[in-house]
């Protein structure tokens, strides 16, 4: 909002700036002869258009995409700055062939005195002036619009001094002066008009800015999980970059993970271009690091399959793969086993047909029934016979016991301590050890769930 209130107000008070100096160079023009004067003035009231239409177009401009501009609305700034490129060319046309009728037909010069003076003096500070507080503003908002009027105020300048050099030159004598600052008005003008014309067709037909790519695939790869940058393109709409990429993330990176690396990939964006549209298309690829037992996850994952306790032993020439498999409890045995034999062929479609696959079905483990916990009496017994199971082990320290009752049994939960440097397989043995104790002597007990940890330091 505050960037639109900039804009607006900066182009408003330019409007009021271009009549008041194009109407006082023309009746000064008219009443002393001059056609460089009156070209400037021509010019000036050109500017005054061209910045009518810059305080219209800026208040339509940087309104929200809707149903019909599914980009915005930046494109009109390029389309006014194109009209006001052809108002150009038309003013610089007529403005040559009149100086060249009159240095043809050797018109008088025109009629000296200090007012012009004044007046171009006043114009060359006031252009300075809104040139540079045009230019700022289309810095800070990055409107094309506004920058191509403050091009506009800048020639501004330099078609002032050029008019003066005529002037003087006809005080001196020199009667084609005037007519020939008139002419250098107008090819100044052409240029101007050339310049802006380049600059505005660019956008217009989605050239990227200079750099734009490097930069945008810059700040892309910087992103942790973007494996590299397949393809990418980059369009300005207005002040908004827009920015189409397709980039490879690991297959292996669960969905929640992929998002987040297209938040982290929209920040990184932001940051280096200030606004930036992203359209973000992850395409996941292998990685040269994947392991066998990633590959078969993959796979499994692919095909919406719960598989764990995937195994794999590398005999050399070939491959032996042992997999899990949870189906549904209910399922019947033929499609359980369709389901083991579809996995298997994928597997070896992806290793080769010699390896080897061995597939245990089971059934897949039920969300654990609503429960409540058990009595104190219940849960000070449970902990005593963890305890006792833990002695003579290098598990130590059972606490944080929890027991609760559900339609399907009792689930068991505890925490316990080992020594810090101890491999976890090695942990794994002994708490599992005790669970199969525990489970042993406490039959009601369907599940016992242990979580180790180090000693407290």
């Amino acid at each position: 909002m505050t960037s639109q209130h900039n804009k607006t107000s900066v182009a408003a008070i330019s409007i009021f700036a271009s009549g008041g100096m194009a109407a006082a160079k023309f009746v000064v023009g008219v009443a002393i002869g001059s056609l460089a004067l009156i070209s400037e003035a021509l010019h000036s009231s050109v500017d005054l258009v061209a910045t009518i239409i810059t305080w219209a177009v800026v208040r339509v401009s940087d309104k929200p995409a809707d149903d019909e501009h599914h980009y915005g609305h930046g494109k009109l700034e390029s389309i006014s700055a194109l009209g006001v490129t052809a108002l150009l060319y038309v003013l610089a046309g007529g403005i040559l062939v009149e100086a060249y009728s009159r240095l043809r037909e050797g018109t008088p010069p025109p009629t000296i005195s200090a007012i012009p003076f004044v007046v171009l003096v006043i114009d060359i500070v006031v252009n300075l002036w809104r040139a540079r507080a045009l230019h700022r503003a289309a810095r800070e908002t990055r409107s094309q619009a506004l920058a191509a009027d403050a091009l506009h105020f800048a020639s501004d300048v330099m078609g002032s001094f050029a008019v003066i050099v005529g002037l003087i030159l006809a005080a001196l004598g020199f009667w084609w002066g005037d007519a020939a600052a008139a002419a250098a008005v107008a090819v100044m003008i052409a240029a101007l008009g050339l310049r802006m014309a380049g600059s505005t067709v660019q956008t217009l037909v989605d050239r990227a800015p200079e750099g734009a790519q490097e930069k945008a695939t810059a700040a892309i790869r910087s992103v942790p999980g973007v494996i590299g940058v397949e393809r990418l393109r980059v369009r300005m709409v207005g002040a908004t970059t827009f920015i189409d990429t397709i980039a490879k993330v690991p297959r292996t990176y669960p969905i929640d993970r992929v998002e987040e690396i297209k938040r982290k990939v929209q920040a990184a964006v932001d940051k280096a271009f200030g606004d930036a549209d992203l359209t973000f298309t992850p395409v996941p690829v292998a990685r040269d690091n994947e392991t066998v037992r990633d590959r078969i996850m993959v796979i499994a994952r692919n095909s919406s399959l719960a598989v764990h306790h995937v195994t794999v032993h590398d005999l050399g020439a070939k491959l032996i793969v042992s997999i899990d498999l949870e189906v549904d409890a209910g399922m019947r045995l033929d499609a359980a086993h369709d389901v083991a034999n579809t996995l298997e062929r994928n597997i070896q479609e992806e290793f080769g047909a010699d390896v080897e696959v061995d597939v245990h079905i089971e059934p897949l483990e039920p969300e654990l029934p609503f429960g409540v916990d058990a009595a104190p009496e219940r849960v000070q017994t449970i902990a005593a016979a963890l305890t006792e199971y833990a002695a003579g082990t290098e598990i130590h320290d059972i606490h944080n016991v929890r027991v609760r009752n559900t339609d399907a049994g009792e689930i068991v939960n505890f925490h316990c301590r080992a020594t810090p440097s101890m491999s976890v397989i090695k942990v794994h043995e002994h708490v599992d050890a005790i669970e199969r104790a525990l489970r042993r002597a406490f039959p009601s007990v369907k599940r016992v769930i242990s979580h180790a940890e180090p000693p407290r330091t």
